[in-house]
């Protein structure tokens, strides 16, 4: 609503241009808002790294093991395998039908054709050579089985 001058002390209207009529400009604070922006920007930085989960393995325990030092592929055996006939390799999960394609295409760019295997604890035997077997027979030279030292979580 635009804002009309007063009057001079005396009730009279002041002399010279007479009524002055005055707009206020419709400007969007932006302080707040980058305020606002910072604030959200600082919450999903500190909540990013929580959210992002892998797939929970139960390794078995061993007393020796050595440390894995080279550029790691890891195929791992849920334990749900038997039922769902799916495993993960690294992070993407693939029908155990299509593994031994997607291990063709995965070490064909490699001058070293190994594989880490992280089978979890409650998989069967059964189950776990034959994913053994479908890698020897992608072309896999070794197959390295990972466990965990027995106080390691």
């Amino acid at each position: 609503m635009p804002k009309v001058d007063s009057l001079e002390a005396g009730g009279q209207p002041r002399r010279g241009r007479g009524r002055r009529v005055s707009t206020s400009l419709a400007e969007i604070n932006v302080v707040p808002l980058v305020d606002v922006m910072l604030v959200l920007l600082i919450i999903f930085m500190v909540t990013a790294p929580m959210i992002q989960r892998g797939l929970d393995v139960n390794l078995p325990v061993a007393s020796r093991a050595p440390q894995i030092s080279a550029e790691r592929l890891f195929v791992n055996v849920p334990a749900g395998f038997r039922t769902s006939r799916i495993v993960y390799i690294n992070d993407e999960p693939i029908r155990v039908d299509l593994l031994e394609e997607r291990m063709r295409q995965a070490l064909q760019s490699r001058t070293e054709k190994e594989v880490f295997l992280r089978g979890d604890g409650h998989v069967q035997l059964n189950d776990l050579t034959d994913v053994f077997d479908r890698l020897r027979a992608a072309g896999v030279q070794k197959v390295g089985i990972v466990t965990r030292l027995p106080g390691e979580r």
